[in-house]
């Protein structure tokens, strides 16, 4: 579940008139109000000129993208959580770790017949956190399976979200985390409406078969350590 809480509806404006102060010698107020009378096609082209050709994802535009912010209320498992923790140039916070929120298994689990096992292993994971609450309240919590879910939010700039997104949605990566990154997305463009800026997004992948992606990926990390290896 992924919730965008806040942002705002006139941040395209604001984008484009941050985009021009740097190359006027007017007041901010001044550029603001500048922009608010251009057409649309008009503050398209200024975009776009900002963008320029990106030609892969390490290519970001400059610094008018830090203005617009997006608030996103996310529930999913630990194990995705403590991957999109480690970007530091945004603001995450998030609630205690306990079992009250379920856990996700993943279709592979039912794929191999162990579905049962699985649940087991949760229950088990459950039963030691539950038993520990009481006399071990702060530690609890390393009690919690990598599965179970967790809430948290996720405050970030505009270029910040374009390196997170696009960086968590390579079909390399996991799909816990890939379908965050990907809502996201979809929510900056439909309920932000913030289409110009979705569409500078351009490395977000929507693909739909992911786990074979990510082990087409796997395969070609594994060759390359081979070759690396073998010196070849």
């Amino acid at each position: 579940m992924v919730d965008l809480t806040d942002f705002d509806p006139d941040a395209e404006v604001k984008l484009v008139a941050s985009a021009l102060y740097p190359m006027t010698n007017r007041s901010d107020r001044e550029v603001e109000s500048r922009v608010r009378s251009m057409t649309v096609e008009e503050r398209l082209t200024v975009l776009r000129a900002m963008v320029g050709e990106r030609t892969n994802r390490r290519h970001r535009p400059g610094r008018a993208l830090e203005r617009p912010s997006y608030r996103f209320d996310v529930l999913s498992d630990y194990g995705a959580f403590r991957d999109l923790q480690r970007h530091r140039m945004m603001t995450i916070d998030w609630q205690r770790l306990s079992p009250d929120h379920g856990y996700v298994r993943p279709p592979g689990v039912d794929e191999a017949g162990a579905g049962g096992r699985f649940d087991s292993a949760m229950e088990r994971s459950r039963d030691l956190h539950d038993a520990l609450l009481e006399p071990f309240p702060d530690q609890a919590s390393y009690a919690v399976s990598l599965a179970y879910r967790v809430r948290y939010l996720m405050h970030m700039n505009a270029r910040e979200a374009m390196h997170v997104l696009e960086l968590r949605s390579t079909p390399q990566g996991h799909p816990a985390y890939r379908e965050v990154a990907q809502r996201m997305h979809n929510l900056i463009r439909d309920v932000a409406g913030h289409h110009a800026i979705a569409e500078m997004m351009l490395f977000v992948d929507h693909s739909s078969e992911p786990q074979l992606e990510r082990l087409d990926a796997e395969r070609r990390a594994e060759q390359k350590r081979a070759t690396r290896d073998t010196g070849g």
